[in-house]
């Protein structure tokens, strides 16, 4: 398969093919190329419940040196392992139509361009957090990279169809390594937040995987939606969906958070079980992807309400 597309959107310096067929672009589009490895949008809600985990680790602001080097070195961390996915299943994504307009099948950018920018990333990143933040969030940090972009990415992801249930552990890291880049330990309420985003993981992916199931199939990617049928898998959305409402009250459970967060946790659970319920009918379509958009969704409220209710005293403090 030719790796270049016809139709995608390149600038060329001219109207010449580059070396060995591939396309010469400019560096504004290799800019963007090398930005598209990152997955920015993943990046950025792992960023998030990182910032919220530094946040929730102090009762007042955070000291600015482990926010802003923390939350540079995680997302620099997050990015690199987001690159290293690009490298390890560019076959596949030349095959699957979802991601078949990504750098690596369009051919925009080497094997070797992609392995440098996921090398310096990931070394940079660690010694950030090694020197201007600490070795205990360098160490974790590192350990998650490895979860997701070795054990999960080259090893789980075609080996089980438990692969999202198991690799979750590496996505669902970030609250902890924001807690400890402010802390220097690892709290055990930044485990609570961990077990929320575990917890979270499976129905918001399978959600995914139900609508994309025949392209993993054609793929050879065991997906549970691919191994044990569509059927099974939105029950196990469903049930994973009452786990997630159950685990989300354990804040509230343990006074990590108050009222304020209880009635949000409660509002979007109801909300997220309302799609699960759904998509167990198969009561619409597309209901996949809007049960799929609404945990997105769902994540970043939920970490805004812990986050509003972390401070919330200080606010009422400050009225009065």
């Amino acid at each position: 398969m030719n790796p270049v597309e016809e139709g995608t959107d390149m600038k060329t310096v001219s109207g010449n093919a580059g070396v060995a067929g591939r396309p010469t672009v400019d560096l504004g589009t290799l800019a963007r190329e090398f930005l598209g490895l990152c997955k920015l949008k993943v990046v950025a809600l792992i960023v998030f419940t990182a910032v919220v985990g530094m946040m929730l680790a102090v009762p007042g602001m955070v000291p600015w040196m482990p926010l802003v080097f923390g939350t540079l070195g995680i997302g620099m961390a997050a990015s690199s392992a987001a690159a290293i996915n690009h490298l390890v299943d560019r076959r596949a994504d030349a095959i699957m139509a979802r991601t078949q307009y990504r750098p690596l099948p369009k051919g925009t950018l080497t094997t070797t361009q992609a392995a440098s920018f996921a090398i310096i990333l990931g070394v940079v990143s660690m010694l950030i957090l090694w020197f201007l933040v600490n070795p205990l969030t360098a160490l974790l940090t590192f350990l998650s990279l490895i979860g997701y972009a070795i054990v999960y990415t080259m090893w789980l992801k075609r080996a089980t169809p438990q692969n999202i249930v198991i690799g979750g552990a590496a996505g669902a890291a970030p609250p902890v390594l924001g807690w400890a880049a402010v802390t220097g330990t690892v709290d055990p309420h930044s485990l609570l937040l961990f077990l929320i985003i575990f917890a979270w993981t499976p129905p918001h992916f399978w959600a995914l995987a139900i609508h994309r199931r025949d392209e993993y199939a054609k793929v050879d990617i065991p997906m549970l939606p691919v191994t044990h049928g569509i059927p099974f898998t939105r029950l196990q959305v469903l049930l994973y969906t009452y786990i997630l409402l159950i685990v989300t009250l354990l804040p509230f459970v343990v006074q990590m958070s108050g009222v304020f967060y209880l009635i949000g946790a409660l509002g979007l659970g109801a909300g997220f079980l309302y799609y699960a319920y759904k998509l167990k009918a198969d009561a619409e379509p597309g209901i996949a992807m809007k049960t799929f958009g609404y945990s997105i969704v769902y994540l970043m409220a939920l970490f805004a309400f812990l986050l509003v209710d972390h401070y919330l005293p200080l606010l009422w403090k400050a009225i009065a």
